[in-house]
């Protein structure tokens, strides 16, 4: 699908005039400017029933100990009815609304209002104020990076309260987990409106808002590019970090609590989960500076895909293995354990080798060394809507020689890592697993079309020299 752009579009226009006053232009890339019937397809597809998945999930562990096909044979057997599982289902209540809100509240005041401080004594971090890369407009962003510095913060307080202070248990979070979930998706649905809202009447940069003339698709996917309030609330940075993402192993730690107070004692199982997705967690925030070069920030526009999914998606089911073993305390065998600590270890180190790659090779513009050589690089060129061309390289050294997406080898290895930590007892702690390898190989697909709009010619030269996208041989 060729790309378009709107070089000369105000900052507040109606919906009709938006939709319709489109002028072709070369330089811009990302997200499609027409929408397909499959792709409209999939996209209602996924506003209808991705928030049913979550709360299908989050259902048959509490009233069916996390068995998948408990709910559906009942309700063909005539055991129950929809209606007496909704009605056994925790509504929203007082105290998760108020817990909801102020966590939201401490995340945001922590992102604006708290520069970074870590990155002047933490060897190796980058963090405070750093630029984004060019904007298909051709803006540059810049961020104020903290979230280490409010991972840290948050956690030092979960500890002093669990062991000095006191002041609410730390299974707050399990023992209020569907009623926080309607919070949730309020905060979800709320911000992914208000988002599509701001991008057609008040947008931070009129040049990088797209709009298709289909609302579903502008809606799911978003309007604007890089939505903020005020000079450094960005909302794809906030909401993609916090606060699902510091949220995490704070869920996960509140699920070990409950597995302590339930059973007497914490499984290796458990500790296992927590550990090796505290690793991913902390490297996340460790490398917020990398992260303003992946796809969330360089190309995705947020919408409801982001916005719910960052508040929704991302909390409730990639938290799933701790979870379900609340429900289901796993003690592995050593060589059970060894094992899987291992192929998480090993699929974390391909993981950051590789992006550690890429974003050396970035920082150095190349002068650097890649597997004890100099990498060998393609020189491309693209344009964006401001007319200017832009000079940058692609790396075809270290594992970005093996395959063009190899870092997501690491990822699935990982992946697998948290779902055989459950043991094989149930099919649901494997969904993270079959989620992710869609998730990712459709990145792929997504990330690539981008790039060979964005670098034309020089994206088919990059092609030959790397054929693979993610598995050698294979794929």
């Amino acid at each position: 699908m060729a790309a378009k752009s709107q070089p000369n579009i105000p900052k507040a226009k109606s919906l009709d005039s938006i939709t319709n006053d489109r002028t072709a232009s070369q330089g811009q890339w990302g997200r499609a400017w027409e929408v397909d019937w499959f792709s409209l397809g999939s996209i209602i597809f996924l506003l209808l029933c991705a928030p049913f998945i979550v709360y299908y999930f989050i259902m048959a562990c509490d009233q069916y100990s996390c068995a998948l096909t408990g709910p559906v044979v009942d309700i063909a057997t005539g055991r129950a009815r929809l209606s007496d599982i909704w009605a056994k289902t925790p509504p929203i209540t007082r105290k998760a609304a108020q817990l909801y809100t102020l966590w939201v509240t401490f995340q945001v005041l922590l992102y604006t209002s708290l520069p970074d401080f870590c990155h002047k004594f933490l060897p190796g971090y980058v963090g405070g104020i750093q630029e984004g890369a060019v904007t298909p407009a051709g803006v540059v962003n810049k961020y104020q990076i903290n979230g280490l510095q409010a991972w840290l913060l948050t956690h030092l307080l979960w500890f002093a309260n669990a062991h000095l202070l006191s002041w609410f248990s730390p299974t707050i979070i399990f023992d209020n987990w569907i009623p926080l979930l309607w919070c949730a998706n309020i905060l979800g649905y709320a911000v992914s409106t208000f988002a599509m809202v701001k991008g057609y009447f008040f947008p931070t940069s009129a040049r990088d808002c797209k709009f298709t003339g289909n609302f579903f698709y502008n809606y799911m996917m978003g309007v604007e590019f890089n939505p903020r309030i005020g000079k450094w609330f960005d909302f794809k940075l906030f909401f993609n970090g916090r606060p699902g993402i510091v949220a995490w192993t704070l869920i996960n730690l509140s699920f070990a609590a409950k597995q302590r107070e339930l059973h007497g004692h914490v499984t290796n199982a458990m500790v296992l989960v927590n550990v090796l997705q505290a690793i991913y967690v902390i490297d996340f925030f460790w490398n917020e500076t990398w992260y303003l070069k992946t796809i969330d920030i360089c190309h995705d526009h947020f919408g409801w895909y982001l916005g719910w999914g960052d508040c929704v998606w991302l909390p409730y089911l990639y938290t799933l293995q701790g979870l379900y073993l609340v429900y289901h305390p796993v003690q592995l065998s050593t060589p059970h354990a060894m094992g899987v600590l291992l192929l998480g270890l090993v699929g974390y180190y391909i993981f950051r080798v590789a992006n550690h790659q890429k974003d050396l090779f970035r920082r150095t513009d190349g002068r650097c060394l890649i597997w004890g050589k100099k990498p060998k690089v393609i020189e491309c060129s693209y344009m964006s809507a401001d007319g200017q061309r832009h000079h940058s390289k692609l790396l075809v050294s270290g594992f970005w020689g093996v395959a063009r997406h190899f870092n997501y080898v690491g990822d699935l290895m990982g992946s697998l890592a948290y779902c055989l930590a459950c043991g094989g007892g149930h099919l649901l702690p494997y969904f993270y697993i079959i989620y992710m390898a869609i998730l990712l190989t459709h990145r792929c697909l997504r990330d690539e079309h981008r790039c060979a709009s964005k670098y034309g010619r020089d994206w088919e030269r990059y092609t030959a020299a790397v054929p693979y996208r993610l598995l050698p041989g294979i794929f």
